[in-house]
């Protein structure tokens, strides 16, 4: 039996700090659970804060259900870098179904 996954589209909500790689506004797709599609350079940070959630997101699980749900349901996750310590930036990402 064939699982159904969802597509999602993950947006760039904010940037606290300088962030040398996104804008807001900008967004790329996680296909069929697991292929991700990008017009746009994608920062392995970002990979690694969204890797926890995207195959139970993909499935249908409610990002309320995983603590991740912002005032209108959509999942946010934090990009990893410390940028109060490093100088660099952290970027929240808004994930969401295509």
């Amino acid at each position: 039996m064939a699982k159904i996954f969802k597509d999602l589209v993950v947006s760039v909500e904010k940037i606290e700090g300088y962030c040398p790689v996104f804008t807001p506004g900008q967004s790329f797709h996680l296909k069929e659970g697991y292929k991700l599609v990008a017009h746009i350079p994608v920062c392995f940070h970002a990979l690694q804060s969204l890797s926890p959630y995207y195959v139970a997101l993909s499935r249908g699980v409610n990002s309320r259900d995983l603590g991740l749900a912002g005032p209108d349901g959509d999942a946010f996750v934090q990009c990893l870098d410390p940028h109060q310590i490093t100088g660099g930036g952290t970027v929240i990402f808004r994930i969401k179904m295509a």
